[in-house]
This record gives C-alpha cells, sequence and structure tokens, in this order.
C-alpha cells in the first residue's frame, strides 16, 4: 500500500513513509507550545489578558523552550516539508512558538483558545467544536498548515494529549472529521531530519 492509501486508510505512519507524505501536504500539524517556565502562572482577569507576554501575568516559554521552537522548525524546513498557513491560539506563549519555527506569518486565531478561558468564547463545548472543525479543514493543495495551540485542546477535542513541542499529524478526510496520522517528540523531528533531509 502507498503512503499516500495508508494515511488515508487512517493507518499511523512513521519514519521515511511519513516525511513522504508531509512532502506531499494535505494535513494538518497540531503543535503544542513548547517548554514553558512552569515557575509563572496565568492570571486572567479579563478577556485579552491572555496576549500578554509579561512574565508576572501569563506563563511564558523557558529558554529550553524557546530553543527547541527553532530547532523543530529548522528539522522541517530540512525535510523540504511545505508549510502553508501558519495558525496559532493569541497567547504570547503559542505566537512565539509559532513564530520561532519561522514558517512565515502567523495567524491567531481562537479557534484553537485554551480551555482556561472557555467561558470567554461560549464554553468548552464551543471550543471543541471550533477546534475539531479546525483541524478537518483541508490546506491549500501542496501545503501543510501548522497550528500551534494547547494540550488541553487537544485532549478534549481529538484522542491525542500532546506534550509540549509535540506535533500531532492529523489528515482532514473531507467530510468534516480527520484522523491521527502521527506523534512526532520535538527529538524525532531532529533525527528524521538528520535522516532524510534533502540534499
Amino acid at each position: 500500500m502507498s503512503q499516500a492509501a495508508l494515511a488515508q486508510s487512517g493507518a499511523r505512519l512513521s519514519g521515511e513513509p511519513l516525511v513522504r507524505a508531509l512532502r506531499q501536504g494535505g494535513y494538518n500539524i497540531y503543535f503544542r507550545h513548547a517548554a514553558t517556565d512552569w515557575s509563572q502562572s496565568d492570571h486572567v482577569r479579563e478577556a485579552g489578558d491572555w496576549t500578554s507576554c509579561d512574565p508576572a501575568r501569563i506563563r511564558q516559554l523557558s529558554d529550553q523552550g524557546r530553543k527547541t521552537a527553532r530547532a523543530v522548525g529548522d528539522a522541517i524546513r530540512a525535510l523540504d516539508i511545505p508549510v502553508g498557513r501558519v495558525l496559532a491560539s493569541p497567547y504570547c506563549r503559542t505566537v512565539e512558538t509559532a513564530t520561532l519555527m519561522n514558517f512565515g506569518n502567523v495567524e491567531t486565531t481562537i479557534d484553537v483558545m485554551n480551555m482556561r478561558v472557555a467561558e470567554y468564547f461560549g464554553g468548552r463545548s464551543a471550543i471543541v467544536k471550533t477546534a475539531r472543525a479546525r483541524l478537518a479543514t483541508p490546506p491549500a493543495p501542496g501545503t501543510n498548515t501548522v497550528i500551534v495551540a494547547h494540550g488541553n485542546v487537544a485532549r478534549d477535542s481529538t484522542p491525542v494529549y500532546p506534550g509540549e513541542a509535540e506535533g500531532v499529524v492529523f489528515r482532514p478526510n473531507g467530510s468534516g472529521d480527520f484522523s491521527v496520522v502521527a506523534r512526532v517528540s520535538p527529538e524525532e523531528w531532529t533525527r528524521l531530519a538528520n535522516e532524510f533531509q534533502k540534499q
């Protein structure tokens, strides 16, 4: 069975078959933001506080998280995986992760908003609905869409609860749903790049 047929069937991909499939486009790659400084906390008192990059107000990326975000972006570019749209939750830590990956212009979207502030957006079920719709939306032909958001959104909207900076590859099925094709840790992106990057 070809890589495309495997992906269409909902089978999991890894290694070279995964890289070949991603090079053809057609996937949504969902990243939980990179590692954060857990000595910091989110203090949301009113709508919009989540956009703050002040560590006294909202938890931010750690230095290691910033390094990891850059490394993941470098690996994906080295693999010659085409990225079209880059979407991120409006939180500073998600926008910074997406920016450091360096795939291009970052668009913010409340479709994948942190569940901790779901009451500002119609409740948890509303976020689940918009997140699932986003993951079911096919990218532009020949590209993949990168989405950077939160672990709790994936946990509540999909079968997967990713770790920090982990990428989950979803394939839209064309009828309003999606399947999980792969889970890729930051270390695995680097390993794939070292093994399969185009010369």
